[in-house]
């Protein structure tokens, strides 16, 4: 008998059932996307009871639309939108969420990242290329005799966080902690997390804020050349960061300047070797590396899910009515596959060069971290297929069973 279907869709009125917790749509997210984009890619999905979109072209209006925000309590209350009330036990995790640069909305938003951009534009983060390869080169020194290792804990995860610890003026002695209270935090962002999952991930907030603090206070008597020391020193028309601003920005800067690239680089490695394509294809110049980045992050992004709040009644294209404060989906991975845009957009091409995925997003929020992140990736892949010739799976990858976040749980190679 034949597993039951994941995805199930009427497209007369454009609802669809998606069982993310059927094994079949987490391991293939991009077989349910085709689905979608055949019947009707804007959608009303059933389970999270809110519209949806998978079209290139909606996703990428969506995301710059102005009518759209990541917040909504900034234009009404909560008794008006029908919200429930914070809860008591995620105080720590909110109170985090409530400074972030990926939640806020102009004027906030437009002062916090012009305090950080400077940092992450290409012209600065050009300048770390020996450091990320002498960093890639010493990692693979460790395990290069062993002619195994366990890809992702071993390299795709110590590349990422300690870049951006060393930026941030973080002790990079402090990594497993960081990607300790990373990876319990961003269980937040899956769908319907349990009681146990919020408690954790309010404790792990509790403890990242707490270590920032004490951190920050030693940086004012003790400043360096570091984005953190940057932050707090900076001044924006006579005013400076708060402490829970400070705060913010760096758990951000640092969840988001490690989580999606571990992700990414994993997904890239398993497809490259899946697919069978040859390295010295896929590296053979800049202008090829480049492409077969920008390829394995249309293909195998890390991000699916991009929700945004309607800031007032709208109503969008083929008629869909939305009231103020509604939520949106915006499911980017969907948007990279999306035929319209992509010819044969479920084949893996890495000399393809059709236009820009939407893995970094667009408009406001795009991903500030999308140079550091281009650069990791076009200098840590060439230089593990470089310096591990023979480089193959020794077991069958195992994917994270998650949806939002989509990686990979482990990853095993050989040479």
């Amino acid at each position: 008998m034949s597993a039951p279907s994941a995805i199930s869709i009427t497209p007369a009125n454009r609802q669809v059932s998606i069982d993310v917790r059927n094994r079949a749509f987490y391991q293939d997210p991009l077989a349910a996307y085709a689905e979608l984009h055949a019947q009707c890619p804007a959608f009303f999905w059933e389970e999270q009871q809110q519209w949806y979109f998978a079209g290139y072209d909606q996703v990428n209006g969506l995301l710059r639309d102005r009518r759209f925000g990541r917040q909504i309590l900034h234009v009404a209350t909560r008794e008006e939108l029908g919200l429930a009330e914070p809860k008591p036990h995620l105080a720590d995790f909110d109170r985090l969420e409530s400074y972030s640069l990926l939640e806020l909305e102009p004027p906030a938003h437009t002062r916090l990242r012009t305090l950080v951009n400077r940092a992450f534009v290409s012209r600065q983060i050009e300048q770390l290329r020996p450091e990320i390869a002498a960093l890639a080169h010493s990692i693979i020194d460790g395990f290069e005799r062993d002619g195994e290792v366990e890809l992702l804990k071993t390299y795709a995860e110590i590349i990422p966080v300690t870049v951006i610890a060393r930026m941030l003026g973080v002790p990079v002695d402090m990594a497993p902690e960081l990607l300790d209270w990373s990876h319990r935090m961003v269980r937040m962002y899956m769908f319907n997390p349990t009681l146990e999952r919020e408690l954790d991930a309010n404790q792990a907030s509790a403890e990242f804020s707490t270590y920032l603090k004490s951190l920050i206070d030693w940086k004012r008597d003790n400043p360096a050349d570091d984005l953190l020391t940057h932050m707090i020193t900076t001044e924006k028309d006579g005013e400076r960061l708060s402490d829970d601003e400070l705060i913010s920005t760096a758990v951000l800067l640092l969840n988001a300047g490690h989580e999606a690239t571990v992700h990414q680089l994993g997904n890239a490695v398993r497809v490259l070797l899946e697919t069978g394509t040859p390295a010295q294809q896929a590296f053979a110049d800049d202008t090829a590396t480049e492409r077969t980045i920008e390829e394995c992050m249309r293909y195998a992004a890390p991000l699916h899910i991009f929700q945004r709040y309607a800031l007032a009644d709208i109503e969008i294209a083929d008629g869909i009515q939305l009231k103020k404060g509604d939520k949106i989906g915006l499911l980017l991975a969907a948007a990279n596959v999306d035929p319209k845009k992509f010819s044969d957009p479920l084949a893996f091409r890495p000399e393809r060069n059709e236009g820009p995925h939407l893995s970094f997003g667009a408009g406001l929020h795009f991903c500030i971290g999308a140079p550091l992140a281009r650069l990791e990736l076009q200098l840590s892949l060439p230089i593990l297929f470089e310096r591990l010739p023979g480089l193959r799976l020794k077991s069958a990858p195992q994917v994270k069973d998650s949806y939002h976040f989509h990686g990979l749980e482990r990853l095993e190679l050989a040479w």
